[in-house]
């Protein structure tokens, strides 16, 4: 017997009405204080303040060296925020959803938010090249402009993202509160633990955090794309379809071919009881059959038939008879 949970497995009959996020007054007034802070974390490690003296004390302190019974699980629990590995379990679960709700939003909305995480963090990433703790030369030293890539931090900035996702994408309020929760347990779980094994700087994960909140606050102005990049896949499929419709199916080989018998048009001149070309081959129709009748119907024969004939032998001579002279008797 079926029970509720398989049946919720199963494809819905018609795409469900889903309430699409807008960016209303609260969420952009969010968007805007998020931005200030990620400015001001940047600010900060660049004019080396106290926040830069703070990722020193916690480097020196050597998080991994303190509790080394942790350093195992943690090794596995940072992974929830690899690009990787997280991009594909949660994908999958999405493509699930895509097509038990026959949208594409769910993987569209993933594409979206992957590619302004690539965009931004790998940006600033690059153009600040800053060094991790286990590549420092100097105490005290920002370690900017020196090429490396570790600010923000990359893990936490994907574990707010992707996993923030399902939350984003969640259809009910009380899916959303628990997938909110969930999300931000992973992404300060991540977080901590680069800080834990001395990947990352203090900063970089205070950045990597507003990064990727930043994401998702900003996904409802690209809903709109994302709503018309669906409706031309749509399109593209219906008319893709379409096509395959239109092509005719092929005869076997072993099946009859079809003949196509042009019907002749009528002339005057042509005796009225003779049948038509076109009539006689197909069969139907009225005039069909009185072709036909009159074709079946046997034709009058004389009584005696050139095979039925007696044979006559000529006797004499096959000349022409001449007159002959009469003589008396």
């Amino acid at each position: 017997m079926r029970t509720d949970i398989f049946a919720r497995l199963d494809r819905e009959p018609e795409p469900p009405k889903i309430e699409i996020p807008r960016m209303s007054r609260t969420r952009a007034t969010l968007f805007g204080g998020t931005l200030a802070f990620y400015l001001a974390i940047v600010v900060a490690v660049l004019a080396s303040s106290w926040l830069v003296t703070l990722d020193w004390k916690i480097m020196l302190f050597r998080p991994y060296q303190q509790w080394q019974q942790l350093h195992a699980f943690l090794d596995y629990f940072v992974v929830l925020g690899q690009r990787g590995p997280t991009a594909v379990m949660i994908a999958a679960w999405l493509g699930w959803r895509s097509w038990r709700q026959h949208t594409l939003r769910p993987l569209l909305v993933l594409g979206a938010s992957l590619l302004l995480l690539n965009v931004t963090v790998g940006a600033v990433k690059l153009g600040l090249g800053r060094l991790g703790p286990h590549y420092a030369t100097q105490i005290g030293s920002a370690e900017l402009f020196a090429g490396g890539d570790i600010f923000p931090s990359g893990h936490t900035a994907n574990a707010v993202v992707t996993w923030g996702i399902l939350a984003y994408l969640a259809t009910t309020p009380r899916a959303r509160r628990y997938l909110s929760i969930g999300s931000s347990v992973v992404a300060l779980g991540v977080g901590a633990t680069t800080v834990y094994l001395g990947t990352h700087w203090l900063s970089d994960v205070l950045l990597g955090w507003v990064a990727g909140l930043l994401i998702l606050l900003a996904l409802p102005w690209f809903e709109p794309a994302i709503g018309r990049t669906e409706a031309a896949v749509f399109a593209l499929r219906e008319r893709w379809r379409a096509s395959r419709g239109t092509v005719s199916e092929p005869v076997p080989a072993d099946g009859p071919w079809p003949v196509i018998v042009p019907q002749l048009p009528a002339q005057e001149d042509e005796d009225a009881g003779r049948s038509k070309v076109g009539t006689a081959h197909s069969g139907r129709g009225a005039a069909g059959r009185n072709s036909t009748a009159q074709l079946t119907q046997p034709r009058p024969h004389h009584a005696t038939t050139r095979s039925e004939r007696t044979p006559i032998t000529p006797a004499g001579s096959r000349r022409p008879p001449r007159s002959r002279p009469m003589t008396g008797g």
